[in-house]
């Protein structure tokens, strides 16, 4: 009986992707705008290989239906997690505008 591989490469988790793209310094006051195109393309990239996956599927390129399912959970975490992320953003301005002085 063969060992399970761990998942590595470009079947890793897009949630790392994201956080990996946070970790990386920015460099100068836009950092935080860096950021987040830097993590909104990694999302895109992931939404446009769980498309192209479901198309070679439809189209008969690909007959194995793992790799599909993969590219769209992977897909669908890394979207929910820029959700999230955003949707913190947007309550700790909330909560930076209620302030007073």
């Amino acid at each position: 009986m063969s060992a399970i591989s761990p998942i590595s490469g470009s079947s890793a988790l897009s949630a790392y992707t994201v956080a990996q793209a946070a970790s990386k310094p920015a460099g100068d006051g836009g950092q935080f705008g860096q950021l987040l195109s830097r993590a909104v393309g990694a999302v895109n990239d992931q939404q446009q290989a769980g498309a192209q996956a479901i198309q070679d599927l439809l189209a008969g390129r690909s007959d194995d239906v793992l790799p599909v399912v993969m590219a769209m959970a992977k897909a669908d975490l890394s979207f929910k997690l820029l959700l999230g992320v955003r949707n913190k953003v947007i309550e700790a301005y909330k909560q930076t505008m209620n302030m007073q002085l």
